[in-house]
C-alpha cells in the first residue's frame, strides 16, 4: 500500500537562512491517493516575531503562538508521523527548505528530494499557461475551498490532498473516451475523439496463397470443430 504525506506549512517569512521560522505544519496521511483521516496538525513557537505581512497572510499571531511548543519540542513526533512516506507539497521548494532547516537544527538529516512531489510543477505540467496555484486548481477541479479565507496549513494541506488526486487521474479522469485540454484560464473542457471510418486492407494474392500454404501445416486447427 502506497502512503504519501501531503503537507503544508506557514512561516514568518520566505527563508530560513534569514531568520524565518515555521509557525504552523499540516499533514494528511494518504494511501493509494485516498485520505485516512489521519492528520498532524501542530501550530509553533518560532521564537522570533512574526512581521505584519506574514500575519496578513495566515492569521496567526504572535500573542497566538505565544504558548505554543517550540519546533524542537515537536520535531520528533512530527519526524515519526511523516515516516519514509513520499511527501506531497505545492511549490514544494518552499515548504522542504523550511522543513530541512527545522529538523536539521534537531539533528535530523534533509530530507531527500527523491522523496517529494511537486503539485506546482504537476499542475504545470498538465496545463501549461493555466493558473496553478492552490486556488485556481481547486476552480479548475471544482473543489469546494469556500473556508480558505487566509492560508492554513492543515486546510491547505486537505485541499491538497484533494487536488492531489484530481492530478494523478481524478474520479476517473483516466476511463473517458477524449482528451482532457486546457482553456487557459485554469478550466479543463472534454474534447471526444471521433470515429473514423473504417479502412478494409484486402490481402494480395500471394499474401492469401502463403496463408493458405501455412494453415495446412496446422496439426487439428480449433476450427475444424466447429
Amino acid at each position: 500500500m502506497k502512503r504519501e504525506i501531503i503537507l503544508d506549512t506557514e512561516t514568518t517569512g520566505m527563508d530560513p537562512l534569514m531568520g524565518d521560522r515555521i509557525v504552523e505544519i499540516g499533514c494528511v496521511e494518504v494511501e493509494n491517493l485516498v485520505p485516512t483521516g489521519r492528520t498532524y496538525h501542530q501550530y509553533i513557537n518560532p521564537e522570533r516575531e512574526i512581521p505584519a505581512g506574514a500575519i496578513a497572510v495566515h492569521g496567526i499571531t504572535n500573542e497566538f503562538v505565544k504558548d505554543k511548543p517550540t519546533f524542537i519540542a515537536i520535531a520528533d513526533a512530527f519526524h515519526e508521523f511523516i515516516g519514509d512516506s513520499i511527501i506531497v507539497a505545492h511549490n514544494a521548494s518552499f515548504d522542504m527548505k523550511f522543513i530541512n532547516w527545522e529538523m536539521g537544527q534537531c539533528g535530523y538529516k534533509p530530507i531527500d528530494p527523491s522523496r517529494v512531489v511537486d503539485t506546482l510543477g504537476l499542475a504545470r505540467r498538465q496545463a501549461p499557461g493555466a493558473p496553478a496555484s492552490l486556488d485556481a486548481l481547486c476552480k479548475r477541479f471544482n473543489i469546494d475551498n469556500s473556508n480558505r479565507k487566509l492560508h492554513g496549513a492543515l486546510l491547505d494541506a486537505e485541499l491538497l490532498a484533494e487536488v492531489y488526486l484530481e492530478l494523478r487521474g481524478g474520479r476517473q479522469q483516466g476511463l473517458s473516451l477524449g482528451d482532457i485540454t486546457s482553456d487557459g484560464q485554469g478550466n479543463d473542457t472534454l474534447r471526444v475523439r471521433q470515429q473514423r471510418e473504417v479502412r478494409v486492407f484486402e490481402p494480395l494474392p500471394d499474401e492469401a496463397a502463403a496463408h493458405a500454404e501455412f494453415l495446412k501445416q496446422l496439426k487439428d486447427p480449433l476450427w475444424n470443430k466447429f
